[in-house]
């Protein structure tokens, strides 16, 4: 099987070390617009890069990965499409909702599979929580609460291209709440603050939010993010139910120390300090279903409507924090749809 890779950046380099061992995956091949950096990763790693994208889709692929800027994922996904090639994209489709309607229209008679990367989902924790909630262990769910905390903030130049907070780094959340229950938001109040870089402020984005979401069940569920948790990386979501709870993130290498004098455990003495550390296994997960998906062998586990609708609840927050009131799901898809 033949894979192609765009775009060389940071998780692009992850994810083409990871397909190289990926089973079926012979042939890898990547491009970027920045042609020596492909060329270069193509060095390190012993595999071709291509002159161009359309070199890449000219010398035949059965299926592309898609790392490239946020900007650049619609119209590569529909390039994707175009030649009836099977593709996986990073998180988000788009950064907004006409750009991902766009994708999901485009996709949705299913010809070509389309797989986004909401990794989460593969993580064997969440897997084991969701499987406890849904088998009743945990009795009804009446709680939830998410965090996503990275180590340091990303670049200044990052920022003005980034969607935002919520749409960045939240969407992970909505996404994996949404998958892991079964149920849809359909309320959002949430809150941002600057205490941090000026760049920030300056390109329109928070650098610490939180939300309170309110499901169609009535669960309530809290989700916060910022960019300067020096502890580490922490990404965690505590699930409570009537009769039980399980607590995800929380292992040996989480970033949490303890006020209290008495315990039997200690902070770990190399917490996580990237995504790419935290969710190692479950990129690699992943992207060998992916292989499975374009080998077409199994279906996608993530379509561009579910991002859709997780993209629904980031716009939510976006609107409530700008205004300061809560926003209903409903009002969003409606002026979205206007």
């Amino acid at each position: 099987m033949k894979i192609g890779l765009i775009g060389t950046g940071r998780i692009g380099a992850f994810h083409a070390e990871t397909l190289r061992s990926v089973p079926g995956v012979t042939d890898l091949v990547v491009a970027d617009a920045d042609t020596a950096r492909a060329a270069s990763l193509a060095a390190a790693l012993g595999i071709r890069a291509a002159g161009s994208i359309d070199d890449l889709y000219a010398d035949g692929l059965d299926g592309v990965v898609i790392t490239a800027a946020t900007s650049a994922h619609a119209p590569l996904i529909h390039q994707a499409l175009d030649a009836g090639v099977p593709v996986f994209c990073e998180k988000p489709v788009a950064l907004d909702v006409a750009g991902t309607r766009g994708v999901v229209e485009r996709a949705r008679d299913g010809a070509v599979p389309v797989q986004i990367g909401f990794q989460r989902r593969f993580d064997a924790g969440y897997r084991a929580a969701r499987e406890a909630l849904r088998s009743g262990e945990l009795g009804w769910l009446h709680t939830l609460r998410a965090c996503t905390s990275d180590r340091t903030p990303p670049p200044a130049g990052y920022i003005p291209t980034s969607g935002g907070l919520f749409r960045d780094c939240s969407i992970h959340d909505f996404d994996i709440l949404r998958w892991l229950t079964g149920r849809e938001v359909v309320s959002v109040y949430a809150q941002g603050a600057n205490r941090g870089a000026d760049f920030f402020a300056a390109g329109g984005d928070v650098d610490t939010c939180a939300a309170l979401l309110r499901f169609d069940d009535d669960t309530l569920a809290t989700v916060t993010a910022t960019r300067y948790n020096g502890a580490g990386h922490d990404v965690r979501l505590e699930v409570c139910g009537s009769e039980g709870a399980r607590f995800v993130g929380l292992d040996d290498r989480a970033p949490l120390s303890s006020a209290e004098p008495r315990l039997s455990w200690q902070r770990a003495d190399t917490p996580y300090a990237t995504f790419m550390e935290r969710f190692h296994d479950a990129y690699v997960t992943e992207l060998g279903v992916f292989a499975e998906v374009a080998a077409g062998r199994a279906p996608s586990p993530c379509s561009p409507a579910e991002a859709l609708e997780a993209l629904y609840v980031a716009e939510a927050c976006e609107r409530s924090r700008r205004t300061g009131e809560p926003v209903a799901l409903a009002d969003v898809r409606g002026a979205a749809g206007a």
